[in-house]
């Protein structure tokens, strides 16, 4: 049975200020590199992991980085991975009126050229689709967002479990296929 990883960025600017960070795309803080730098030690324990895959966002990649330089693994991209685009929240407080609402509208698009929950799901579960007939125990680095769309795939989820699924700053999840 293959294993997948699943690990969320180092902490943002916007991970401190409380503010949704989606498309935006920022490096980590100090202490998000530190974050990276001790989930590699904790990825490099698991000593079975043989791919990284992270989404093209600098806090991704800067995370992956880490995890690159500990295991000696190259870092391959995916596009899929990058973080749901929250349109007009981008930036605002995650209390701001309304988003907590338009994030349990799935098949509607955040507002100004955001993205559904649909079209986040429809892309990341793609890429496990094809994970899932590869032969390698692979890490994802990614985002909150896509980290609740992957634990759906595997684990049922009623919309209030959706809403309230978290996933930490480098916290590192392990599903089976």
């Amino acid at each position: 049975m293959k294993k997948l990883y699943v690990t969320r960025h180092g902490l943002t600017a916007f991970n401190v200020e409380e503010r949704v960070c989606g498309a935006t795309n920022l490096p980590l803080t100090e202490t998000g590199l530190h974050q990276a730098a001790e989930m590699a030690q904790k990825a490099l324990q698991f000593g079975d992991i043989e791919r990284i895959i992270a989404s093209p966002m600098i806090r991704a990649q800067q995370t992956a980085q880490a995890v690159s330089d500990v295991l000696h693994l190259p870092i391959e991209t995916d596009d899929r991975l990058r973080e749901w685009n929250y349109g007009s929240f981008e930036g605002k407080n995650r209390l701001t009126s309304g988003f907590q609402e338009s994030k349990a509208e799935f098949g509607v698009k955040m507002p100004d050229g955001g993205e559904s929950v649909f079209q986040l799901v429809y892309r990341t579960y793609s890429l496990l689709e094809e994970l899932k007939n590869t032969d390698k125990n692979t890490l994802l680095v990614c985002h909150g967002g896509v980290a609740r769309v992957i634990d759906s795939y595997f684990h049922d989820m009623t919309i209030d479990r959706f809403m309230h699924f978290f996933m930490g700053n480098c916290e590192i999840k392990t599903y089976e296929f």
